[in-house]
């Protein structure tokens, strides 16, 4: 389509419709600029817009319309692909009404001169008080575009003259005026005629297809339906199976229940008796609890005199608590040490423990470095619990020491 808004003679104008109202019209420029995407109408988004192109002569009179079909995406932009060729399509039209300046050239969807686009066509509403082409005229007059009217028709006037014979009767009228006349009107009439016909088509088409749609959705539901039934046809049957097995389940167990009940009558004298003896037994153990308890009371009171008594005179634990005389223990990685009185009775408790205390260490961690300390090899084990055996540096301190790496060869040390 071109852009420019004067053709080789007169003008040219897109006209949207909404009914039987003139909603939006533009140049053909301007309508041109919508179809390059550089602007788009938000109003109009995600819309199936009826729209006309129309041709003004230099007078402004209607010289074709084309009504035509235009698609505004979510984006309010013009489709990318429409191509319809409405000039050329102007050009090629059939004679339409009159519109003031003679028959007009008029391509629709019922009267259009290339079958192939007849879809993306709309026919005109030509009812009173509806027609659109009353419509198109009365916006064309308005001339809201600013279109400069080049041509002014200046009527005829009839000027009197002397005449020196009299006057001719006057002439008869105009047969050939009267016939396109009669012509004029009969193309109107079929115009309006084929519109008629093709909107008849239209709701025809749209009625069997709201039908066929409505004729779907009910066979939908009629399944649905039927569907429904059937699953509460076999959840009703599972139920009943359900309700036999329960009502049976329920038997069983009054059943049961009735020789529980039995059962329980005949050991309820057992059980008084076992009871008796139980609580006997628990009378027993409570006493037991009680002397052990005073037995322990007493251990601690003993314990505590003897932690707390004095050594006897010249002993040895009286001169290492006055500490004339030093008791000093050597533990590897700790070398010689020497023990405070106080620290006596817990190292001798747990030697290695309280060494491994000393160095900082728990003493699961302290015997893994010493049993490394002692025999410095790889610990890695083989698919059969063997140790690998390689000879690998000492590490001295037990706080240095690093299981899994120090223990282990350049073969198996983990990769850093």
């Amino acid at each position: 389509m071109g852009s420019a808004d004067q053709a080789s003679e007169g003008y040219a104008a897109v006209f949207f419709m909404s009914g039987a109202q003139v909603s939006r019209q533009m140049r053909d420029s301007e309508f041109g600029a919508f179809l390059d995407g550089y602007v788009g109408l938000s109003d109009l988004a995600d819309t199936d817009v009826k729209a006309v192109y129309v041709t003004l002569s230099d007078e402004l009179l209607i010289q074709a319309m084309v009504f035509f079909r235009i698609y505004f995406d979510e984006e309010g932009r013009a489709d990318s692909h429409w191509n319809l060729p409405i000039e050329e399509m102007a050009k090629a039209g059939a004679k339409g009404p009159d519109l003031g300046g003679g028959p007009i050239r008029l391509v629709c969807r019922s009267q259009c001169p290339a079958k192939g686009v007849a879809d993306d066509l709309w026919d005109p509403d030509m009812s009173p008080g509806q027609n659109q082409f009353n419509a198109i005229r009365k916006a064309v007059e308005a001339n809201s575009l600013k279109f400069q009217k080049k041509v002014e028709v200046v009527p005829e006037v009839d000027i009197p003259v002397l005449q020196a014979e009299p006057a001719a009767p006057p002439a008869a009228p105009d047969q050939n005026a009267e016939r396109t006349r009669l012509a004029q009107l009969l193309r109107e009439h079929r115009l309006r005629i084929k519109t008629l016909q093709s909107v008849h088509r239209d709701a025809l088409a749209d009625t069997r297809r709201e039908h066929r749609l409505d004729l779907k959705a009910a066979q939908n539901e009629i399944a649905e339906l039927e569907q429904k039934d059937e699953r509460l046809r076999l959840s009703n049957e599972q139920l009943k199976k359900r309700l036999a097995e329960r009502n049976e389940q329920y038997l069983i167990l009054q059943e049961q229940l009735a020789h529980s009940n039995e059962v329980a009558e005949q050991d309820t004298q057992t059980r008084s008796a076992e009871a008796v003896l139980l609580a006997e037994q628990l009378e027993r153990k409570q006493r037991e609890l009680e002397m052990r308890d005073e037995k322990i009371v007493a251990l601690e009171q003993e314990l505590h005199e003897l932690r707390n008594r004095e050594p006897p005179e010249q002993t040895v634990l009286k001169e290492l608590q006055e500490q004339s005389v030093f008791l000093v223990a050597y533990h590897a990685g700790m070398g010689h040490m020497t023990l405070p009185y106080e620290d006596i009775e817990a190292y001798f408790q747990n030697p290695t423990a309280y060494a491994a205390d000393k160095c900082g260490l728990n003493e699961p961690a302290y015997l893994e470095w010493l049993q490394h300390y002692e025999n410095p090899v790889c610990r890695h084990q083989n698919e059969n619990g063997d140790d690998c055996g390689e000879p690998v540096m000492r590490v001295s301190q037990p706080s240095e020491f690093q299981p899994g790496r120090d223990d282990r060869c350049e073969s198996h040390r983990p990769v850093s």
